[in-house]
């Protein structure tokens, strides 16, 4: 075996036990959404030590796109999904979000030269993002994780926004699994997805760096928005809301 290859070996084990860190990471119970919360997103900050960026942090997420210090860029200005592959996938009931969860080499994107290999996708109801003051119906974020020589790791997530409409190829597809998703933090095999369907037909996209949108809030993540808003069915966000919904009554 050439030492190229070894090293593609080892790059993918890194970022396959990052995907494992990062999404305990995410999962971490102690925080909610509801704005009158005592652990809601205003108190984040203060809930622990090591989510201090939530409140002090410079450069969050998430934000308006229309706003000074985000690029808008073609297809050709560094991003590049066909280094996309289908892989086997789960999915998950995560407790506080419906996840798609590649069980391997599903991957990467391309960003000015640095490979992001594509772990996770997970959906956001209403749309974290908003463009113009408008917030969507649905926003979809494709996790990306790069291994450094130092043994840090560089984030870019993906997103995507979508309207009430048609319905969406790729909930279409995940709809029975999700109806029958198992115990939060258990996950069901849903098949082979390819991520390059996800991004069919995108052409330009907005690009800036920000940050994690749940604790701890890590910043230096590098974001990139679809310009293109795609359409959801009313009954397809319903679904992955009340999955969650329904798991959180259950737990109270």
């Amino acid at each position: 075996m050439q030492p190229q290859s070894h090293i593609s070996i080892a790059i993918l084990l890194i970022s396959i036990l990052f995907c494992s860190v990062s999404t305990r990471a995410l999962d971490e119970p102690g925080y909610g959404y509801n704005e009158k919360s005592a652990n809601g997103p205003r108190y984040w900050g203060d809930l622990k030590e090591e989510w201090a960026a939530c409140k002090i942090g410079k450069i969050q997420s998430p934000i308006d796109l229309s706003t000074n210090g985000v690029e808008v860029i073609p297809k050709l200005g560094g991003l590049k999904y066909w280094n996309y592959k289908p892989q086997h996938a789960t999915v998950s009931n995560r407790g506080h979000d419906v996840a798609v969860i590649w069980g391997g080499d599903a991957g990467s994107i391309d960003i000015n030269g640095t490979p992001f290999f594509l772990q996770q996708a997970h959906w956001h109801w209403p749309s974290e993002h908003t463009i113009n003051g408008r917030r969507y119906d649905l926003e979809l974020h494709m996790v990306h994780v790069s291994p450094q020589p130092d043994g840090t790791n560089k984030t870019a997530v993906v997103g995507i926004l979508y309207k009430y409409g048609s319905p969406d190829p790729l909930l279409s597809k995940l709809g029975k699994y999700i109806t029958e998703i198992p115990e939060e933090d258990e996950e069901k095999s849903v098949g082979v997805i390819d991520p390059s369907k996800i991004m069919k037909g995108s052409k330009m996209y907005y690009r800036y760096m920000g940050s994690l949108t749940v604790p701890p809030c890590t910043e230096g993540i590098i974001w990139t928005v679809d310009k293109k808003v795609r359409t959801v069915s009313r009954g397809q966000v319903k679904l992955v809301k009340d999955t969650v919904l329904n798991y959180v009554s259950k737990s109270l």
